[in-house]
């Protein structure tokens, strides 16, 4: 005769090795750390967060039929459950019983608690059970006005709200009579769930989804697809390099709360030529790599790492970025505007959990339906059947746009390097794919320059100092302007310099206006120079010091004249150099030597990366760790079971004991005192003692562990003390 389960507990304890290490691989939360005994099990397994991930980790199949359950009144049979869903429920039942989401009690089944309350009170829309005895048969015999007021609450929701409860209405006053429907309170019936069941057919759901839909969508060559992913491949890598030699040009300060402001935003995005939404994708994925951070003084800064980013191969380089990618929990279509606040790129309000779980879903869809560019209504009812619990209209739609940025898909489908990327090849592809890099330009008569390619990393981060990027694609076009010379003398740069560079890099002659165009910008830099006295200015033109004195533009600088040629203000040296630059001057910086400072070339971080935080989704464990845990379960069991029985022992006792079972090779029982003051009975094998130490194997964790001689209370062959425990029992 088999036993009743009375609990939860005692239904994992009937489990074989087997299906307890089954509950580990199908839930990893449950191993880390491993619980000491069942009744720890089952707490864990039945706590809320544990049953949330349980949930999320469902296909919309599955999770109709733990509805169904929990609509069910308690204990029910496997028939009852198949009766109210499908005859498939067969398939899926044993698999959820082995998650611990349901749980045997004899030949029947029950959920847990905390499931319940997680499905919610009304589960398919149900209402709560009658109190009353019901008597289906008056079903046959609701009149037509009744009837009505029945097809609305059929499906969900259960409840209805009615003026007074005292005056019903024919209608709903022959429901009440008859038990049909129940009063909730003065204003508000509802539908027993017994009698929408019966109304529903006997079933739960209008339809059981056992299956996902199929896929639609335009079907496209994976060679198109490759030439669109590859190009994009290109263009993020190219993204990710300007915009952190941009913040080494002109570093923003982040915000109080932490992250890109709103206007840094929009200056990136404008510099790299894409909208706020792309521009903010791209802070992320080098805050991800950990090629960016905040710095202690609040500057954003790009890392060290940076330049050993740049010196890798493009397949590597384009790897470490995506395989993070793959695994945040950072969600950057959240950024802009949320309701009244602004999210800001870098900050801390990007995470959500589940979003990698939609992400790989969302590739393993494309990966199961190559050459096909999807619908995107067909793409996120699939999604939403895989994860039922986590899947985000919004969310699918942004990691879909990240995924073609990135070049995992190219128009839509998948391509040759996402598909390698997912299967963990060594060699993706990329290296061959991509153009090889060219080490020239070519300077246009308009003061332009065309890059017929992707250029050397170094000539491409020259070029970035000098001139500005107009336009990109197959080839990027430059432009030489004022302010660009300009900064590229900022940067330490002579006119002499940036001519030479241009001359040796271009396969086209440089046309005179640029050359002009160099020559009078670097004579007209540093002619102004500005240094800190709190701040002054002095400059061997008394015509031009005049100028800005009397410049009403510059007035609220408040500049006052010291001495011929110098002009001092309260204003910081930074503010005061912006300021006069925006009004057409060109000062530059000097130090109290009167030497004439240049921005260094490459601003870098002193701080370590610091890469977010990953909320992460527990992976499968190794076989080993599931082993291990088993095990741990089961000697912490016995443990529990023979705690009150081990007697105690004093000190020279217990020295004289454990000697003596070194000696024999025994494995011992002692009771054991933590730092707490906690006592504990341990199973071990000892090895050796040394300095008022024991060092022996704990066979629950199947580590060696050092316990401190004074604290062992009692000790005893772990053999006599299970032995005399089955006695007691018996």
């Amino acid at each position: 005769m088999s036993t009743v389960a009375i609990t939860f507990a005692d239904e994992l304890r009937s489990r074989s090795d087997e299906e307890l290490a089954n509950i580990f691989r199908l839930r990893p939360d449950l191993v880390t750390p491993v619980p000491n005994d069942f009744s720890a099990l089952a707490a864990r397994a039945t706590s809320t967060p544990s049953l949330v991930r349980a949930l999320d980790s469902l296909n919309l199949w599955q999770y109709q039929i733990i509805e169904a359950a929990c609509a069910l009144p308690e204990p029910f049979k496997k028939s009852e459950l198949v009766a109210v869903t499908s005859e498939q429920t067969n398939f899926a039942l044993d698999q959820l019983w082995q998650m611990g989401l349901l749980y045997k009690e004899g030949n029947n089944y029950r959920t847990p608690t905390n499931l319940k309350l997680l499905i919610g009170d009304e589960p398919a829309g149900l209402g709560p059970f009658s109190v009353k005895k019901i008597d289906l048969d008056t079903l046959k015999k609701v009149p037509q006005a009744s009837q009505e007021v029945l097809e609305k609450l059929i499906w969900g929701p259960p409840r209805g709200q009615i003026a007074n409860i005292k005056k019903p209405g024919n209608a709903i006053g022959w429901l009440l009579e008859n038990n049909v429907l129940v009063a909730l309170d003065s204003h508000t019936v509802a539908l027993p769930r017994e009698i929408a069941i019966k109304l529903r057919g006997g079933k739960i759901h209008k339809e059981i989804f056992s299956n996902p839909s199929k896929l639609s969508g335009k079907e496209i060559e994976q060679k198109q697809i490759d030439s669109a992913a590859v190009a994009n491949i290109s263009t993020i890598l190219r993204w990710c390099e300007e915009f952190l030699h941009n913040l080494s040009d002109e570093t923003p300060t982040a915000l109080r709360t932490g992250g890109i402001g709103v206007r840094d935003l929009k200056r990136i995005a404008e510099h790299l030529g894409v909208d706020e939404s792309c521009a903010g994708f791209i802070a992320e994925l080098c805050y991800l790599g950990g090629l960016v951070v905040i710095d202690s003084d609040d500057q954003i800064l790009p890392t060290s790492a940076f330049d050993l980013w740049l010196s890798k191969p493009a397949e590597e380089r384009w790897y470490s970025l995506v395989i993070l990618w793959l695994d945040t929990s950072r969600v950057s279509g959240l950024i802009g505007k949320l309701g009244d606040r602004s999210i800001a790129p870098l900050g801390p309000e990007l995470d959500r959990a589940g979003a990698s779980l939609i992400r790989r879903t969302a590739l393993k869809v494309l990966s199961e339906n190559r050459q096909v560019s999807p619908d995107f209504k067909s793409i996120q009812e699939i999604i939403k059947w895989w994860n039922p619990k986590r899947a985000n209209s919004d969310f699918v739609e942004w990691f879909l746009r990240e995924a073609e940025w990135l070049g995992i898909t190219g128009q839509g489908g998948i391509s040759t390097f996402g598909i390698n990327l997912l299967s963990g090849a060594e060699d993706l592809g990329i290296e061959f794919a991509l153009p090889k890099p060219v080490d020239h330009i070519l300077i246009q008569a308009d003061n332009s320059a065309v890059a017929p390619g992707p250029l050397l990393p170094e000539l491409a981060a020259e070029m970035g100092t000098i001139a500005d990027i107009e336009s990109r694609g197959g080839a990027t076009v430059y432009r030489f302007s004022e302010s660009s010379i300009r900064r590229g003398l900022d940067h330490g740069k002579t006119g002499d310099q940036i001519k030479s560079f241009l001359i040796k890099t271009s396969k086209t002659p440089m046309p005179q206006p640029l050359e002009y165009l160099i020559s009078d910008v670097a004579k007209r830099h540093g002619k102004l120079r500005v240094g800190s006295a709190h701040t002054y200015i002095r400059c061997e033109d008394e015509g031009l010091v005049q100028q800005i004195l009397h410049d009403k533009k510059c007035e609220h600088l408040r500049f006052r004249k010291i001495a011929p040629q110098v002009l001092v203000t309260d204003f910081e040296l930074l503010e005061v150099i912006g300021e006069l630059r925006e009004y057409g001057y060109l000062p530059a910086a000097e130090n109290a030597s009167g030497v004439l400072l240049s921005q260094p070339n490459l601003r870098r971080s002193k701080s370590r990366p610091k890469p977010p935080r990953i909320i992460s989704e527990f992976s499968a464990p190794q076989d080993a760790v599931v082993i291990a845990a088993v095990k741990s379960i089961r000697t912490g069991e016995r443990s529990r079971k023979v705690e009150p029985i081990i007697p105690g022992t004093s000190s020279n006792e217990t020295l004289a004991l454990i000697n003596q079972y070194i000696a024999e090779g025994k494995t011992l029982m002692i009771s054991y005192a933590d730092n707490n003051g906690g006592v504990s009975n341990r199973i071990i094998d000892p090895i050796s003692i040394s300095l008022g130490t024991l060092t022996a194997k704990d066979e629950a964790s199947d580590e060696i562990v050092q316990f401190r001689i004074p604290r062992i209370n009692g000790v005893a062959p772990a053999l006599t003390i299970l032995e005399n425990k089955a006695d007691l029992d018996l």
